[in-house]
């Protein structure tokens, strides 16, 4: 005979089996149940996107290109690569368009002025309208699957949504009591119009005209020109319209690396001029001196005063007020015709601007000297009624010598010694037939630490 405790584990054991039994069958059902939710969401979103099913060929492509040989190239990579991934699927191509060849008008990269041609052309056989800069990667399966959530009879505006932090100068101060509330499309990552919102706008640009004189931040102002202080359409943000790869549902990525062409330029092949005047040569002239003009192969500082410790160059113009037209004048004078003959770039900067001469090397590389190139962070004046696109000082000024060259043969000059040096520089660049070529690598404003240029401001680095 067992003993009492053994003889009890005995009696158990029927029970701890039922247990078990119980257990895994319950088991099972929960996960029967998790699968019949799993199918019953696959199924919905099936649902979804077959009421909703389009093709490629109801999806415009545009790639925010530029007409300078070396983004003309990049584009057109991005374009094979969306015709490739078209090609494999065995749909229909669709169309992709390069912003620089759409029209010849100066304000052509602003969108908005576009859309009406847009609306003409594509409105009967497509669905949706997707922008994306030139550095943009797409997996056109993924695309094709986030678009068909959206029913495109409806008006949309789909982007990876950013917002302000802080209500800040380069959006005018707005929704300065919440400035989190208002959401604007992060452009690398692609953003999408449906036709119908496009035909309302288009409606609205023929009835009024564009009302902001500047253009600055392109993502921010075409969101509020959409929202149309809250008669229009917010932002929807799409998570899978992404700038860095977060997983395998991402539809867009976008490269944001310095681009390699080859061996950086020689620093002896740049030469850096830094605007100044006598009241700042005791505390802004050192701070350059201590971070970044040691990178420079030659630099010289151009003032209203000859102070022979920094060394200075007195230029003849007196220091103004505001706008400096004059004394940058006077430097792409001297700088096309004394002793620089063989130096292909000139960099004009401020004196409380930072700059990267490495980072800089790497970029130039990758621009043809004998093209006439304007380069930094482009603005513009007055696009919507035929203005003009210019480089803002504040981040940077770079030209070739050949742009240059073209600039002082023609008869385009200040109206002032204290006008806009940089609107002057637009203007006549405009009028030549010269486009500025943007980098999103130089800054005015603090915003993004990795780039080529910024501004003090006071003692705090903003960006660099």
């Amino acid at each position: 005979m067992l003993p009492p405790a053994r003889r009890g584990r005995r009696l158990a054991l029927p029970a701890l089996l039922s247990l078990l039994t119980c257990s895994l069958a319950f088991a099972l059902v929960s996960e029967d149940v998790k699968k019949e939710a799993r199918q019953s969401k696959n199924l919905e979103k099936s649902d979804i996107s077959k009421k909703n099913d389009i093709d490629l060929k109801e999806i415009v492509f545009v790639i925010q290109s530029q007409s300078n040989s070396f983004h003309v190239k990049k584009a057109e990579q991005l374009k094979q690569s969306i015709l490739k991934q078209s090609t494999d699927l065995t749909q229909e191509m669709p169309t992709v368009l390069l912003l620089h060849q759409l029209a010849q008008q100066e304000g052509a990269w602003t969108i908005l002025p576009l859309l009406p041609h847009f609306s003409v052309t594509y409105s009967r056989n497509s669905s949706w309208i997707f922008f994306c800069e030139e550095d943009t990667r797409i997996q056109i399966v993924q695309l094709l699957e986030t678009l068909r959530r959206y029913d495109p009879s409806k008006e949309w505006f789909l982007g990876k949504a950013l917002h302000d932090e802080e209500s800040t100068i380069i959006h005018h101060y707005a929704f300065s009591e919440n400035p989190t509330v208002f959401k604007y499309p992060d452009l690398a990552a692609g953003w999408a119009l449906s036709i119908p919102l496009v035909n309302k706008l288009t409606k609205r640009l023929k009835s009024e005209s564009l009302k902001s004189d500047f253009t600055i931040d392109l993502k921010h102002e075409i969101a509020l020109y959409i929202w149309d202080g809250g008669d229009g359409l917010p932002l929807t943000p799409v998570p899978e319209f992404c700038t860095d790869i977060v997983g395998s549902s991402c539809a867009t990525s976008f490269q944001s690396s310095l681009p390699l062409c080859g061996n950086p330029v020689k620093k002896e092949d740049i030469f850096v001029a830094v605007k100044t005047c006598k009241k700042f040569h005791g505390d802004r002239i050192p701070i350059v001196k201590q971070t970044w003009a040691g990178q420079a192969g030659h630099l010289e500082y151009y003032s209203d005063y000859a102070d022979n410790s920094i060394p200075t160059v007195d230029l003849g113009i007196p220091n103004t007020d505001r706008g400096h037209c004059g004394k940058t004048f006077a430097i792409l004078e001297r700088f096309l015709n004394h002793s620089h003959d063989k130096i292909p770039w000139l960099v004009i900067v401020d004196d409380d601007t930072l700059i990267s001469i490495s980072r800089l090397r790497h970029l130039l590389s990758c621009y043809d000297t004998r093209e006439p190139v304007f380069l930094g962070e482009r603005y513009g004046y007055g696009l919507g009624t035929g203005g003009y696109s210019y480089v803002t000082g504040g981040g940077g000024m770079v030209f070739s010598k050949e742009a240059i060259r073209r600039l002082l043969a023609s008869k385009c000059r200040c109206y002032s010694n204290d006008a806009p040096d940089d609107m002057v520089l637009g203007m006549c660049f405009s009028g030549l037939g010269i486009p500025v070529t943007h980098s999103p690598l130089f800054h005015q404003i603090p915003e993004v630490i990795d780039c080529i240029s910024g501004v003090i401001r006071g003692s705090e680095v903003q960006a660099y």
